[in-house]
């Protein structure tokens, strides 16, 4: 594991049983934490080009298993993801070309040929499109002169519209198919590398609420919860952010809009995280300002009982679906079911460089759990009109189970921290 335990974390889970209306004044000082984080990040080894390589490389191994002749690639996140080249959008195309039969070759206005070689790898092709010529048909000519202007082009998924539009009406004589599997299949599975910035980006996640817990008051608004955790985020060396909603606005998944400031006796449920080296946490944390009621904290046990089922369900060859049906099956025993009436949600969505990503731990997907794949975990139980509770960590899939990422999984209602 990436992630070293130190003595220290053994006596810094939170603990709110005994304390009244400053129930995180005793937790430990932050320069224990930041130490932690400037050890975690300063100890990451960062992509190479031959990273990059690698994933290219793949992508070209599954446009031939799946009879595409090539992708093209527009500015966004699967750019970024194959090129390390970060383009911002506007209504000129702009991207790369990735075919079975050629090195990568970049289509880019004339005008901003300068600005892109800045960006784009040395050695790597790029062909210009003047303000008045149709950047389609250059696509077109390329196809055409490696040979393959029939067949199957790929677009990526978050391709625009206007663009796959461009691309139909153009290449009339080739088929523009969905190029999903080529994208999801290269990132739905982590690296070692990729898996170790998320370890550390939910470690660090985790750590920030723990440090800006301890701005939890009576009368305070969420917006000043959430900027607490914010600056917590920044003195640990990362942009990240917490989201919290109080007392019945906590069985919004999402949140409420409703006006509502701290009350003893609320729920607070907090749900954010942070990016390392692009890659993102997700972390939710549900605890009470003040003594927990006996119904707050049979429901936190409940759904901290569903997600530990669900990471002992969720190993390789398991259907992604089999993962959500074992926290709802304890959900529902429990009492709160049938189906989504109070486990309203999924329960995870994939993560990487995305909050939410391919594949999904829903019913009705069969996909098979591989090593390296990576989710979130996060059961829920809402009850509107009361309270919310949902626990969530991430966790990716190992050769024989799967485990949490970044540690310091939830023990209790009074103990959402543990080592």
């Amino acid at each position: 594991m990436l992630i070293k335990r130190r003595d220290f974390l053994k006596t810094s889970g939170l603990s709110l049983a005994a304390i009244s209306l400053s129930p995180f004044s005793n937790l430990s000082p932050p320069l224990l934490a930041s130490q932690e984080a400037e050890n975690l990040l300063k100890n990451l080894s960062p992509l190479t080009p031959e990273d990059f390589a690698a994933r290219r490389e793949k992508a070209i191994r599954l446009l031939t298993e799946h009879g595409f002749e090539a992708i093209f690639i527009g500015g966004g996140t699967n750019l970024l993801y194959f090129t390390r080249v970060n383009w911002g959008l506007s209504e000129r195309l702009f991207g790369v070309l990735l075919s079975r039969k050629k090195d990568p070759i970049w289509v880019c206005p004339a005008f901003e040929a300068q600005r892109a070689g800045e960006l784009i790898p040395a050695g790597q092709e790029i062909r210009t499109w003047e303000e008045h010529e149709s950047p389609y048909e250059l696509i077109k000519g390329i196809m055409k002169e490696i040979g393959a202007a029939t067949g199957k082009l790929a677009t990526a998924p978050d391709l625009r519209a206007f663009e796959v539009h461009g691309l139909r009406r153009t290449l009339s004589s080739m088929e523009i198919v969905d190029g999903a599997p080529i994208t999801e299949g290269c990132r739905g599975v982590k690296t070692t590398k990729e898996i170790a910035f998320m370890d550390a980006a939910n470690r660090l996640t985790k750590l920030a609420y723990q440090e800006g817990f301890k701005a939890v008051k009576e009368g305070m608004s969420p917006g000043e919860l959430a900027n607490a955790f914010r600056a917590a985020h920044q003195r640990l060396g990362v942009t990240g952010s917490g989201g919290p909603q109080f007392g019945p606005n906590s069985a919004f998944p999402h949140g409420s809009l409703a006006p509502r400031t701290l009350k003893l006796g609320d729920t607070i449920l907090v749900d954010g995280g942070c990016s390392v080296e692009g890659y993102r946490s997700d972390v939710t944390r549900t605890i009470v300002f003040g003594k927990p009621t006996d119904k707050q904290k049979r429901v936190w046990e409940v759904v901290k009982k569903a997600q530990t089922a669900a990471l002992k369900a969720a190993k390789p060859g398991v259907a992604c679906e089999e993962v959500d049906a074992a926290a709802r099956r304890v959900i529902e025993e429990a009492g709160f079911g049938p189906g989504y009436k109070y486990f309203t949600h999924r329960l995870g969505h994939g993560i990487g460089m995305e909050g939410h990503e391919y594949p999904y731990l829903v019913k009705g997907n069969k996909l098979k759990l591989q090593p390296g794949m990576t989710f979130s975990n996060e059961p829920g139980i809402y009850i509107y009109g009361e309270f919310g509770v949902r626990i969530e960590d991430c966790m990716v899939i190992t050769e024989d189970g799967a485990r949490i990422l970044g540690g310091m999984e939830a023990v209790a209602i009074d103990q959402p921290f543990g080592t």
